[in-house]
Formats: structure tokens, sequence, C-alpha cells
């Protein structure tokens, strides 16, 4: 029996052919690397609409195989897949994770996610904040949101006048959640019906961003207008998880944890004449490229953009005189 040989002129992996000869970079250079095409967003959310308007002929319990089988080929579709695969759970991992939220879901009053179909336009337009941000550190615990030297406090801003926005923080008394529910008694109307922040922290392009849009609203709304409000903002991971157990559509990975998603108010501007100003507003930035935007019914819930980052970082430096 012949064995191979295993001279240096022959090493295994090596090319075979000996006119062939491996070609060599110069000293010092790196291989090039092809640059990976962006996913088309403006096809994906055209895409997720069309889906959506299928889920919702198949929204009765009877349908829960269709739904399935609907939602495992809608997935693999180009427009879709192409988003879906380039977020860190890939398109496998996000089609079993919306499956599962799917078979979990229960409605009730405290939930965003109306109906089946709102859980499946919060979840496949909130994977745009993953594909975004996926390598972005993650807030895990409140003591590393309260902790953070990358957040600010709203409320130091708050009291210098350097907020264009409003909010309230959720009452961390007894006292104080009845001081607020005898308050929604008296004059329902005077402020959103929200719980409130938990953590009056964010980051610094986040609060330019809010600033900036307060302004734009504040200029195009009609007289008398509130300033734009603001219901949520940075969340730790363990945060989400509690909103989770309570009932709320609190999605995992999301843009929350990572501090660079936000949700402002648009249902009570209606008494103002003022929500189709500021929805148009708000979509108009997303046609920019500067957001993701998703309707969440009350509120509206978004992520600014990478390529938005620098600029607004360099706005807050100039507001705040930094």
């Amino acid at each position: 029996m012949r064995v191979p040989s295993r001279s240096p002129g022959q090493q295994p992996g090596s090319p075979v052919s000996p006119t062939a000869p491996a070609r060599r970079r110069p000293p010092g250079t790196t291989p090039r690397r092809v640059p990976t095409p962006e996913p088309d967003l403006a096809a994906y959310r055209t895409a997720v609409a069309e889906l959506l308007v299928e889920v919702g002929a198949l929204a009765d319990a009877s349908s829960t195989r269709a739904r399935q089988v609907l939602i495992d080929e809608r997935l693999r579709e180009p427009a879709l897949a192409d988003v879906l695969d380039a977020t860190p759970q890939g398109l496998i991992g996000a089609r079993e994770t919306l499956l599962l939220e799917m078979a979990r879901y229960q409605p009730n009053d405290r939930t965003s996610a109306r109906d089946l179909t709102a859980l499946v336009r919060i979840y496949l337009l909130s994977r745009i904040d993953v594909l975004w941000w996926q390598d972005a550190p993650t807030f895990l615990t409140d003591d590393q949101v309260n902790g953070s030297a990358e957040l600010v406090d709203l409320e130091w801003l708050r009291r210098r006048d350097l907020l264009g926005f409003r909010y309230q923080e959720q009452p961390a008394t007894m006292l104080g959640r009845a001081a607020r529910g005898l308050r929604r008694r008296l004059r329902p109307d005077l402020t959103p019906r929200t719980a409130g922040l938990l953590f009056r922290r964010a980051r610094r392009e986040v609060v330019a961003l809010l600033n900036d849009i307060a302004r734009e609203f504040a200029a195009a709304a009609p007289p008398a207008t509130p300033p734009l409000w603001v219901t949520s903002l940075v969340r730790s991971a363990e945060h989400q998880y509690r909103l989770r157990r309570l009932g709320y559509a609190a999605m995992l990975p999301s843009g929350h944890c990572l501090g660079y998603s936000v949700d402002v108010e648009l249902a009570w501007f209606e008494r103002f004449g003022a929500r189709d100003t500021l929805a148009e507003l708000l979509l108009n930035r997303q046609r920019a490229g500067e957001l993701n935007v998703i309707d969440e019914g009350q509120a509206w819930h978004l992520c600014l953009a990478p390529t938005a980052r620098r600029r607004l970082r360099r706005a807050y430096e100039a507001e705040m005189g930094v």
C-alpha cells in the first residue's frame, strides 16, 4: 500500500496542482471584505403590512394551524427574510420566537397588543431596532441603568429648563399612588393615562432627539397644544421581564434595554386636534431614515437610527453647553 507523501511541498489542504500557486498579498495588507448590502427596510415594512392583513383574516382560535403555516411561509420571502436573517437570532430564531409569542398571547387591559395582528406588527417591526443596535450592550439590571455614565438624569435637566418634552415618574410609595389615583378621578384628562417612568434617565442622543421632535411638534400643532409627552425611555432587561409577567407586550431583545428606544403619547393629543400632526411628523422622520416607528395604539414606539447618533450627540452638547 502506498502512503501519501507528507513532504513540505504537499501540506494537507494546500492546492494539489503545481500549476496553480497560491497568490501572495503584499506584507501589511488585509483581505478585502465585501460589504454586505443593507436590508431594504421600506420593503420590509411593506411586507409586514401585507402579512398583517393575512394574519387578521385568520384571527379566530380555530385558525391556529393556518396562522403557523402562513407565518412560516411569509417569513421566508426575501423582503422579510433579509432583515430577520441579519438580526442576532437569525431567521429561524425570529420565526420560533414569534410563533411562541403568538401561542402565549393573552389579551388584557395592559398590553399594547390588542389582538394577534398587533402582536405580530409590534414584534416584527421591533426587529429593526435589534438589527440596528445588535452590537450595543444591554442594560441587564436596574442597578446598571441607575449607575450608567452613558445616561443622564432627566430631572436634573428639567429643573434647568433644558427639556422640551414632559414626562411623569412612577409613584414610589402607596401614598404617591393614592394621590395619583385621586388626581385622575378629579381631572381624568389632565395628563395621559400612563404608569410613568421607572427610570428618569436617558442617553444624551435620545434627549436631543426628543427635544428636536418637541420643537417641531410645538411649531406645527394647533395653539394651546401641550408639549410632547414621553411615556417610556430606557429599561433594564430585569424590568422588561417584570413587564412581561404583568401582561405587557414587552419584546426581547428590546431597543429600550439598549437605551435607544422611547415611547411617546399619541392618543391623548386627539383631544387637542394634534394627534395626526404628531403622527405625520414621526413618520416623516422614519422616511428620512432617522427613526423606526411602531404604532402601538395609545403610544408610539420610536427607535433612533445609528446613522443619526453622531449628529444628535453633537446637538446635545451644543444645547447643554458641554
